[in-house]
């Protein structure tokens, strides 16, 4: 009997994850908030900028960093949003909607290996966004530089294309 409560007790305990899966979907839908505020912001530095007629020195370059900064957040969001997900169907339970005709199968999780597969694509993605994002401020002053980030843009995409075909 004493073994039974106990194990009863073990199992009962998987219900903490409850809490990784609330404050993982609240931090996701914070930074999907932040991340449409940043886009919105943008929009009003390009809206005034051209209604105003000036033109600032770097003004194509603050619109992109300010995009792909936001990108970057969606990304790490939607990490979060996986996590979440996955978190809930692999210790709560199964989410029925996301079965149905309307469910995704892009969310839906069986083992603990498929949510890290899944969580490190989006991750190797932010890491590559946050990259493209430094490099819009870089600035090269000798060939090697510019070879040195040749070399990087290489390194990422052969990583990406093997990236793509795990799992197939």
């Amino acid at each position: 009997m004493l073994e039974s409560l106990f194990e009863g007790a073990i199992w009962r305990s998987r219900f903490i994850v409850i809490l990784a899966v609330i404050f993982g979907l609240l931090g996701a839908i914070i930074l999907f908030v932040v991340a449409s505020l940043d886009i919105w912001g943008v929009a009003v530095y390009t809206f005034n900028t051209i209604v105003t007629g000036a033109h600032p020195e770097k003004f194509h370059e603050d619109i992109v960093a300010g995009i792909i900064g936001a990108v970057d957040l969606y990304l790490i969001a939607v990490v979060m949003f996986i996590f979440s997900f996955g978190l809930y169907e692999l210790f709560i339970s199964d989410i029925e909607e996301a079965e149905g005709k309307s469910g995704s199968k892009i969310l839906a999780i069986h083992s603990l290996d498929q949510l890290k597969d899944k969580i490190a694509k989006v991750i190797v993605m932010v890491l590559v966004v946050n990259f493209f994002q430094r490099v819009l401020h870089t600035n090269f002053s000798t060939p090697l530089e510019m070879l040195y980030f040749a070399g990087s843009i290489t390194a990422l995409s052969v990583g990406l294309y093997f990236l793509g075909k795990v799992g197939k």
